[in-house]
């Protein structure tokens, strides 16, 4: 009975070294867990690159002295249309970056592995965008 039990842990630990080494085998750029933390990655980049866009149609227009000199009217408050959608694509910017951030650390244990300061980055503008909004605009 003891010597069953001492061949079936050594099958297994057979099959499971197996898997392991074919997994760790494996380039970074193959493995889909990479891939998803690097599309998560780029989405957040791009929805921060589209609040910057929607920023610029959301805030209040510039006037000058022109425009003054003429009677041209401008915009003096904040349009609350695009203000909740640029508030809605930087809360996603945050949530995908400190998903990222998360998923990131606990895949990365080798000392070879890189933390992606870039995504601490991502975090830290969307935080202080946010907060800067909702200071400045939200009443």
């Amino acid at each position: 009975m003891r010597q069953d039990h001492k061949e079936i842990d050594q099958q297994s630990h057979v099959r499971l070294s197996k898997v392991r080494r074919e997994r760790r085998v494996i380039a970074r750029e193959r493995d889909a867990f990479y891939r998803l933390v690097i599309g998560l990655n780029a989405v957040g980049w791009l929805t921060l690159v589209m609040a910057l866009v929607v920023f610029h149609y959301a805030r209040p227009e510039f006037i000058t002295g022109v425009q003054q000199y003429w009677n041209i009217e401008g915009r003096e408050v904040w349009s609350q249309h695009h203000l909740e959608r640029l508030l809605l694509l930087l809360q996603l910017c945050l949530a995908l970056s400190l998903i990222s951030i998360v998923l990131r650390a606990r895949r990365n244990r080798r000392s070879s592995d890189r933390f992606g300061f870039n995504l601490i980055i991502l975090s830290v503008i969307s935080l202080v965008s946010l907060f800067s909004i909702y200071l400045v605009a939200v009443h």
